[in-house]
C-alpha cells in the first residue's frame, strides 16, 4: 500500500518538474505577479502586473487571501538559510497549516484517510511543489511550513505578496515565490 502512495506521489511530481523546466526555457508570461527563472536559483526576471490573491481549495470548498486580509492572522517567524542567498533570513508568516483549517482539514491528522493528503502548491508562473499532508502538520512532522508575507520585517518584494517557506529542508527546491494557488488532493 505504501509503495503504491509513493508512486502515484512520484508520478504526480515528476509532470511538475518537467512542466516547470518546460515553462522557465520557454519563458511564458504568467499572469499577474512576476514572472520567475527558478533555474536560475528563483531571482526575479522582471515585475508583472498585481498579483492575484493566493487561492487553496480542498473538496470543493476554497478560500482566497490577500495580503490585508492574511496580514490580519495571528502571524508565526521562522528563520532559515537560504541556499540561494547564501544567508539567514526571517520570514514571518501565517502556518499553512493553519489556513487549511479553515477549510475544515484537521491541524492533527488522525492517520488512514488524513495521511493520503497532498497538496500541491504553485507559483504565479507555474512552478508547482509537492507536501505531503503530514509534513505540513505540526504533531506529525517537526518542520514548519509557512505561507510568508514578510522577508526580514518587510514586504516580500519581488518574491510576491507571498512566498511559501519551510524549515528543515537543505536546499529551497521547494519554496514558492509568488505563491498562486494551493491544492489539496487525496493519494489514491
Amino acid at each position: 500500500m505504501l509503495k503504491r502512495i509513493s508512486v502515484a506521489v512520484f508520478l504526480f511530481t515528476f509532470p511538475l518538474i518537467v512542466a516547470s523546466t518546460t515553462a522557465t526555457a520557454q519563458a511564458p508570461e504568467p499572469m499577474g505577479g512576476m514572472k520567475m527563472d527558478h533555474a536560475m536559483g528563483g531571482q526575479a526576471a522582471k515585475p508583472m502586473g498585481p498579483a492575484s490573491p493566493l487561492k487553496i481549495s480542498y473538496e470543493g470548498k476554497s478560500a482566497e487571501w490577500t495580503p490585508t486580509a492574511l496580514t490580519a492572522l495571528p502571524h508565526t517567524s521562522i528563520t532559515v538559510f537560504n541556499e540561494h542567498a547564501k544567508a539567514n533570513q526571517t520570514y514571518s508568516g501565517v502556518p499553512l497549516i493553519a489556513l487549511l483549517g479553515r477549510l475544515g482539514l484537521p491541524e492533527k491528522p488522525h492517520g488512514g484517510a488524513d495521511l493520503h493528503l497532498y497538496l500541491v502548491a504553485e507559483g504565479a508562473d507555474g512552478y508547482g511543489v509537492v507536501y505531503s499532508y503530514a509534513e505540513i502538520a505540526p504533531s506529525v512532522h517537526d518542520a514548519t511550513v509557512l505561507v510568508a508575507d514578510t522577508l526580514d520585517g518587510k514586504p516580500l518584494g519581488e518574491s510576491g505578496p507571498f512566498q511559501l517557506v519551510a524549515t528543515g529542508e537543505k536546499h529551497p527546491g521547494r519554496w514558492v515565490r509568488n505563491l498562486a494557488a494551493i491544492r489539496v488532493m487525496t493519494a489514491q
